[in-house]
């Protein structure tokens, strides 16, 4: 049943119908409210049974995240920014031991300078740790994500960083549908570890491995992690099923026949939907040429779907991809990989870098952005909205924040 309520309180309450029965938090805005409302269900005796437990740090979170899962429990916990940042030694040794622990990130840009608002620097500096990355559209998405998420760590044995825009979505209160315990229950059985650590029965795991076997170790991995493109979407409509509500790895938005289409992660893919709906009246009328782009939102983005957007994009004349965050002295990170999904295809390929510690990437600006595509006037990479007479008196003045 749809009820009003944050975005955050829902993603707590349906981690809870998971029933973790460890979770280990530190607060970090804007997951607080997260851990808060866990931590208020397990003292009341609404999520029994379950440890929570109130660590020093998100380093100690992750690693007691860590004890708790290769023991056999289903574990949870969540952070953000700099807190994704100083948990990065143990993600790395969550997913090397294959342990199906869930983590949200509440996701905000990374200083300096400081800034918590919503970008995706965080997440994206993570990429490569081992860890299945999936990003939430809207909050009824990211509530629907968590119940999938633990459905798919236990299946796989590999760890789920489920990624929901910070403020824009964890502190959005709207109409939210928390699926039912019984929902939960059926799409999310008892847990079944691959591994668990027993004293009857020791064993050592996560010792040092040598040059001799790393790299089968490392191969090893790899499978496991890319079964998450074949399994996740099972998961989704598993869940589906009882909901009827189903967002894939990829999902495409607009004409088949669109000539442009938009790749965009997160709560963005919102607004961008937006502009190209409103683009077209009632009577089907397109008035602003937006009914020749499509948008793609991308759910899952590690592993990359590089198939799937390979087909999503079909037979379009250029690709914009929608950026959250960028690397230094390189560019797009998503583009990267969507250049490698279309490699053999001759089409233009443009980076946005847009939406920046929190900047509102306005239905204005994206209005023009698809103008100015139409008229093929876009550089290879633009920021969007960029101030440009702050940066001309930054770079006058020797400044650069």
């Amino acid at each position: 049943m749809r009820e009003q309520q944050e975005g955050s309180r829902a993603v707590a309450r349906v981690v809870a119908r998971c029933r973790p029965a460890v979770v280990p938090a530190y607060p970090i805005t804007p997951q607080t409210h997260i851990v808060e409302g866990l931590g208020l269900m397990v003292r009341a005796g609404e999520l029994s049974p379950c440890r929570f437990l109130t660590v020093e740090s998100e380093f100690a979170a992750m690693s007691a995240a860590i004890g708790a899962s290769a023991v056999g429990t289903r574990t949870y916990t969540a952070t953000a920014s700099q807190g994704l940042l100083y948990m990065a030694e143990p993600l790395f040794n969550a997913s090397g031991l294959g342990l199906p622990i869930v983590l949200t990130v509440a996701n905000r840009a990374i200083g300096a300078p400081i800034n918590i608002w919503n970008d995706h620097s965080d997440a994206m500096s993570m990429r490569d740790c081992g860890w299945v990355q999936l990003y939430a559209i809207d909050n009824q998405h990211a509530v629907d994500l968590h119940v999938q998420a633990f459905a798919l760590a236990e299946r796989i044995s590999v760890p789920v960083m489920v990624c929901v825009d910070g403020f824009v979505l964890t502190h959005a209160s709207e109409p939210i549908d928390v699926p039912d315990q019984d929902v939960v229950d059926a799409v999310l059985p008892d847990i079944r570890p691959r591994q668990r650590l027993d004293p009857a029965e020791p064993v050592t795991i996560g010792a040092m491995v040598g040059p001799e076997a790393f790299t089968e170790v490392r191969y090893l991995a790899q499978l496991d992690l890319l079964r998450a493109l074949s399994e996740f979407p099972a998961v989704v409509a598993q869940l589906g099923a009882h909901t009827g509500r189903e967002v894939g790895p990829v999902t495409r938005f607009g004409p088949e026949s669109a000539r442009t289409v938009v790749i965009a992660l997160g709560s963005v893919c919102g607004t961008i939907r937006a502009v190209l709906e409103d683009g077209v009246d009632t009577d089907g009328v397109d008035g602003d040429g937006l009914g020749d782009v499509a948008l793609l939102a991308l759910t899952m983005y590690r592993p990359f779907p590089s198939a799937a957007i390979r087909a999503a994009v079909g037979d379009a004349e250029r690709v914009i991809v929608l950026e959250r965050a960028f690397a230094p002295g390189a560019g797009g990170i998503v583009t990267a990989d969507v250049r490698g999904a279309l490699t053999g295809r001759d089409l233009p390929l443009h980076t946005v870098v847009a939406g920046l510690g929190g900047r509102p990437i306005t239905e204005a600006a994206l209005r023009e952005l698809f103008a100015r595509a139409r008229r093929d006037d876009l550089p290879d990479v633009q920021f969007l909205d960029l101030d440009e007479r702050s940066v001309h008196a930054a770079r006058t003045s020797g400044a650069s924040s």
